[in-house]
């Protein structure tokens, strides 16, 4: 039986921009272990939604918590992006944002620093524990492009990697945050089916053996069916449907926004 603890809980949220509601009431939770996958048409608030939940827009209203094992509730409402990284979230984009002109290794050790204790004094000076530090990180970044199957392409440029490795790259500089909950924005937007598959495998790996939870928004069905836990569907600003892959496919509300008559879950 999957642990029913919430780390991620979001309630009643509602974001306006001017007289346009984004999202209308939503409530979503994520729970530990789970890969919770968040699915509509476009323009039905998605990506508003991750944008709250990640500090880069303060909500009209709503309550957003998360659970960190072995502590109290945070509350994310009112923090700013890098505050929101620092509790545990982590984050993709839909449009990849790579350091282009930096190498692959040091794409993963710019995110690695926000773990480090190393202030500005420190790094200008560069003391023993400074070059300690430094190492670890490059260790640590090194390690992660390994398990990530980038290791292969650690000095090259980040603008040199095939799309499907451009997309691994960027869940790797999200992971050397050290999140407890991944957030990725249509992981599998522009990739072919083997970049696919290889990605299926990859959400699932780091699921399993880095005890990380995951929320994503995904267009690609097969994937999403194949890999989540748990489906949420906005359609319009709203929530309109919740449950498991076999409960989703076979709503009637989702089939008609969205799925389309001849989806065949």
């Amino acid at each position: 039986m999957r642990n029913m603890r919430p780390v991620l809980d979001v309630k009643e949220l509602i974001m306006d921009f001017g007289g346009l509601r984004a999202l209308d009431n939503i409530d979503l939770q994520v729970r530990d272990g789970e890969i919770v996958a968040l699915i509509g048409p476009n323009g039905a608030g998605k990506t508003t939604l991750f944008n709250c939940v990640t500090g880069m827009y303060e909500p009209t209203n709503g309550q957003m918590n998360i659970y960190p094992e072995g502590k109290k509730s945070l509350k994310l409402n009112n923090l700013k992006p890098n505050q929101v990284t620092q509790m545990g979230l982590a984050r993709t984009f839909q449009n990849i944002r790579l350091f282009q002109k930096m190498t692959v290794l040091e794409n993963v050790m710019v995110a690695r620093h926000c773990r480090t204790k190393t202030g500005i004094t420190g790094a200008v000076l560069r003391g023993e524990k400074t070059r300690k530090e430094e190492s670890e990180i490059v260790d640590y970044s090194y390690g992660l492009l390994e398990k990530m199957e980038l290791a292969q392409y650690v000095n090259d440029l980040a603008s040199e990697l095939p799309y499907g490795a451009q997309r691994r790259l960027e869940i790797a500089r999200a992971m050397a945050t050290e999140p407890f909950i991944l957030l990725l924005d249509e992981p599998a937007a522009g990739m072919n089916p083997k970049e696919t598959q290889e990605l299926d495998n990859l959400i699932t790996k780091i699921r399993g053996e880095e005890k990380i939870s995951i929320l994503l928004i995904e267009h690609d069905m097969k994937l999403v069916m194949r890999i989540s836990d748990r489906i949420f569907v906005m359609d319009y600003g709203k929530m309109i449907a919740e449950g498991t892959p076999e409960e989703v496919g076979a709503n009637k509300k989702v089939i008609k926004a969205y799925l389309g008559e001849s989806f065949d879950a």
